[in-house]
């Protein structure tokens, strides 16, 4: 068999990498050697930028209609025990709106046109598949095995050995590229990766597990802390798994400690379950009970020849923030566009080089932000409250009995403690983390402007047209219809000109440029009186150039190029730009 690209993996990067190639009009064939999709929850909450590029690509609307919204999880909570009667017993501790909820959504409903989304992979994966394999049939196949990957003599092509778990069946497939997204289990050690950084942080352990907690859950959390009051190995952290949301919910993760636990013993972690959340009579089904290692690595190289490193084989990082995934799936984003750029010709085999250039930083910010996020929350938030480690085991209880007292000393103290709980929002209000991430180096061609400061919590996200930044979101109208500027660029490889109510010139220019490089390129007019109105003003704002000038767009809606006003030759600055970002034209 040969194919254009292997897909090796069918997770989300590896499953969102196939439909991106789909839309893309890039033949593909992808092997998983599982025989399905996830069986374990995992990671679960999908950011406003993951969604933004499920919504260019029709994913959505499907990832929607099962997910949790904003209202029903955008909240962190910290509270003492899930129930009993003690006086210690389900207190509120402390809570935070997080990832878009409460009086966030203002801040993430201008950033965007669509908002985060919680739908653990168990239930996000499978919708992946669907899509992939309906855009790709017969070529999405489960229960198939990467043997070996070598080049062929000639290194123009890639030939791997596959092989189907159930028959014992081997195929040869010659492909022009690999793209590897196995999470770092078969690829990256057959090409000798050398994965960067700590690949041993902390053990942790989660068990899944169903419930019904109806009666003692407060809803409304993405994920809620019990620090215990009585014991240490008692604090863990429950999160909702669905498939409904809320009370109801019927499926959960829990993070706890098993020290002293056989966890193969089924009826011992059964009854610590039981223990943590406070319900010795709980009935309930195990699941699953996974022990990890928590890593913070990243590939020393995300490009090794023909072969291109995504998701969990590109960096593996704390949980903390939700990156994992996200960042994952804005790989494949990234290197589909530029894959089909190539084996179309309309771009140089140099435009490759850019994956690494522009998604490398960016797993090493979000690494580097995840670890911080996690040792924060290890060390600061306990500290809060007035535990850690200099806090022996019989003060402990104490330590909660004065955090709750209706003394000046107790308001003295939670009032300290909303202070420094009011830090976390670099963990679940990280909206510049999540979307202000730009490409300094790569296919861009650079204005000289230096970008806006970021801020140092992540939470402030500031929009900006500079070259390298993703396009801001502004709402236009269209025959009558409101869209998104994120919706000019639409699913396929081309590439978005805006411009001015008055921009004719760049109107020509963009239909010269396109000819010229055999690229397509689409100019839009936005503005009075042109076919898209910037009907309450927000694109004016944002656009930072004058009626006269244009923003060049990426098909991954990442500004490739901007005129801030007119140009003397503009098909020429514009064919020169194209030529730049394409690697047409050394910089």
């Amino acid at each position: 068999m040969e194919v254009p690209v292997l897909i090796v993996g069918g997770g989300g990067s590896g499953l969102s990498a196939s439909v991106f190639l789909s839309d893309h009009g890039v033949g593909h064939l992808l092997v998983e050697r599982r025989a399905d999709t996830s069986r374990l929850p995992k990671a679960h909450y999908v950011n406003q930028r993951t969604m933004e590029i499920f919504r260019q690509h029709g994913l959505d609307g499907d990832v929607a209609q099962q997910a949790a919204t904003p209202e029903q999880f955008g909240k962190v909570r910290w509270q003492t025990t899930l129930t009993g009667e003690g006086p210690l017993d389900a207190r509120l501790i402390h809570e935070i709106d997080g990832f878009g909820g409460g009086a966030l959504r203002e801040a993430y409903e201008a950033a965007g046109p669509v908002l985060p989304s919680k739908l653990p992979q168990l239930r996000l994966e499978p919708v992946l598949r669907r899509h992939a394999e309906e855009r790709n049939p017969g070529r999405i196949l489960f229960g198939h095995e990467l043997l070996s990957l070598t080049e062929d003599d000639g290194g123009d092509r890639v030939v791997a050995e596959i092989r189907s778990t159930a028959t014992g069946e081997t195929t040869t497939v010659t492909a022009r590229y690999v793209i590897a997204a196995d999470g770092g289990r078969t690829v990256g050690p057959a090409l000798g990766v050398r994965m960067e950084g700590l690949p041993a942080l902390f053990d942790a352990t989660t068990v899944y597990f169903s419930a019904d907690l109806s009666q003692w859950w407060n809803e409304g959390s993405l994920i809620t802390w019990f620090l215990n009051p009585y014991r240490q190995d008692l604090s863990s952290a429950l999160i909702e798994m669905g498939p409904t949301w809320g009370k109801h919910c019927e499926e959960w993760g829990l993070h706890l400690s098993l020290a002293g636990i056989d966890r193969a013993d089924e009826q011992a972690v059964t009854d610590r379950i039981r223990e943590v959340l406070g319900l010795p009579g709980l009935e309930l089904t195990l699941h699953e009970v996974t022990s990890w290692t928590v890593e913070a690595v990243l590939a020393e190289r995300y490009r090794h020849g023909r072969v291109f490193l995504a998701g969990d084989a590109a960096h593996r990082q704390p949980p903390a923030v939700g990156l994992g995934l996200n960042t994952g799936i804005q790989d494949a984003h990234n290197l589909a566009w530029k894959l089909a750029a190539v084996l179309s010709g309309r771009a140089g085999e140099s435009l490759l080089d850019t994956y690494e250039a522009e998604r490398r930083p960016v797993g090493q910010y979000n690494l580097g932000w995840a670890m911080s996020a996690a040792s924060h929350h290890q060390v600061v938030i306990d500290a809060a409250v007035g535990l850690g480690p200099h806090v022996p085991p019989e003060r402990r209880t104490p330590v909660f009995f004065s955090y709750f007292a209706p003394s000046p000393v107790g308001a003295a103290q939670r009032t300290r403690a909303a202070e420094i709980f009011a830090t976390h929002r670099g963990e679940c209000q990280a909206l510049d983390v999540e979307t202000g991430f730009a490409y300094e180096q790569g296919a861009v061609a650079p204005d000289g402007s230096r970008p806006p400061a970021r801020s140092p919590l992540g939470d402030v996200y500031r929009p900006t047209t500079r070259p390298g930044h993703l396009l801001p979101h502004a709402w236009v109208e269209h025959d009558g219809r409101r869209v998104s500027t994120h919706d000019l660029v639409g699913s396929g490889t081309g590439f978005v000109l805006i411009t001015g109510a008055d921009g004719e010139a760049w109107h020509e220019a963009a239909a010269l440029a396109a000819e010229k490089l055999s690229v397509p390129v689409t100019a839009v007019r936005v503005g009075d009186a042109a076919e898209y109105t910037d009907a309450d003003g927000a694109w004016q704002t944002l656009r930072e150039t004058d009626g006269a000038g244009a923003v060049l767009v990426r098909p991954d809606n990442h500004v490739a190029w901007r005129s801030a006003g007119g140009e003397a030759d503009p098909a020429g600055s514009l064919t020169e730009a194209l030529s730049l970002v394409l690697g047409h034209r050394a910089p």
